[in-house]
């Protein structure tokens, strides 16, 4: 860690990895504020910090007094601007992003650091990223966008980011933060045995769940609407979902291709498919066929259209050594999502914690599905120290 004089606010701080990663770096933190009570506790017995439950939806309640601020962080609520989630432009957590612009506009910190999902970029969502960037441009501040993928910043996982990054220092740069390799998932979690918050709950044996997941390998995943070897289909697995004649698993191939190639709606990603396209590209009379797959429960019926009753994407992912993981979220302890590489389990929280880029001496409590919120809603500790360290080199000194 590298001594430095300069201090950060910290908004929306959730467990604190944002404000961890500032920390490291030898900032202070100075208040950290969020709404969420367990969120507060952790960040309050970790980081040793006066971080407070406070709701900011009202800028108003926001406390005066805290005298001069070098670096106002925020990781406002990202839920409305996913695209895991609804991406629902009336999301009222939405509007949080802006409140940030509000109060750095009434406490002038030197550098303001506000940081969202890349899917705040697109569609009708960016109205509130170019509206934040505006009321700081106007404040005075000189304002960039950075572009952050958490595998060249020291984090085992391909988490894609947006960073504001704003500073009235008077300094002219045009920001690049150096690139730190991340590594691969083993490098993550090698060695874990002994650490806290590491406990493997395997699924049970013989169960429906853990038949599925002996069926999935490295770099697999259960996936009804894509081909290929990645994805394993429902009727692959036929000791859980039924078996299937050869003529009846051509059927589905050909409406897993179909839905995807004669596209009706101008949304989604594929449409169903008339028994009648069926018959036209297998060149054989397929009602027989279609009656005794619904019959199964591989295809559904939508008045003359076909389409397959299951058609989620990714189930069951089952990650691989050698790579970095996915984005960790807050489903990452669920195996019906992710899948040890070579367990038949979920990920444990001091995993999932790893793969965030936490070290082990920061430790999680309350209820496990509230430990593993905290850990996927968390800026990455790593990336958040690259910020740091070229804030402090770059805009501040």
């Amino acid at each position: 860690m590298t001594e430095s004089p300069f201090t950060f606010l910290s908004l929306y701080s959730g467990c604190g990895g944002f404000d961890l990663g500032f920390i490291q770096e030898g900032y202070r933190c100075i208040g950290a504020f969020d709404v969420d009570e367990c969120a507060v506790r952790v960040h309050k017995r970790n980081l040793k910090s006066p971080a407070e439950v406070r709701d900011l939806s009202d800028p108003r309640r926001f406390p005066d007094g805290l005298g001069d601020i070098d670096v106002l962080l925020a990781g406002p609520p990202c839920q409305g601007f996913s695209t895991v989630g609804k991406r629902d432009i009336d999301d009222p957590r939405n509007a949080l992003l802006l409140t940030v612009g509000t109060i750095a506009r009434r406490i002038r910190p030197k550098v303001v650091v506000v940081e969202n999902v890349s899917g705040i970029l697109a569609g009708k969502q960016r109205q509130y990223w170019d509206k934040l960037l505006e009321m700081l441009s106007a404040a005075g501040y000189s304002v960039a966008a950075l572009h952050c993928d958490a595998t060249k910043m020291g984090v085992a996982q391909t988490r894609r980011r947006v960073v504001a990054l704003a500073w009235n220092t008077g300094k002219e740069l045009e920001p690049k933060i150096t690139e730190v390799p991340g590594g691969t998932l083993r490098d993550a979690i090698e060695n874990i045995n002994g650490a806290s918050n590491h406990h493997p709950n395997f699924l049970e044996r013989g169960s429906k769940l853990v038949k599925i997941a002996k069926r999935i390998g490295p770099g697999q995943k259960l996936c009804n609407v894509r081909g290929g070897p990645r994805a394993v289909h429902t009727w692959d697995i036929p000791e859980v979902f039924g078996y299937t004649s050869e003529g009846e698993r051509t059927l589905l191939e050909a409406l897993l291709r179909l839905r995807r190639q004669n596209r009706v709606r101008d949304f989604g990603d594929a449409d169903p498919v008339t028994a009648t396209r069926l018959y036209l590209h297998l060149g054989k009379p397929v009602a027989a066929t279609l009656r005794e797959l619904q019959r199964k429960g591989f295809v559904r019926r939508k008045g003359k259209y076909y389409d397959l009753a299951h058609t989620f994407n990714a189930k069951f992912r089952r990650l691989r050594w050698d790579k970095p993981a996915p984005t960790v979220d807050t489903r990452f302890g669920s195996p019906r999502y992710f899948l040890h590489p070579k367990e038949n389990r979920g990920f444990t929280v001091r995993e999932a914690a790893r793969i965030q880029g936490f070290p082990d001496w920061f430790a999680f409590d309350g209820a496990e599905n509230v430990q593993y919120r905290l850990i996927g809603n968390a800026v990455p500790p790593p990336l958040a120290e690259r910020l740091a360290a070229y804030i402090r080199k770059a805009i501040l000194k």
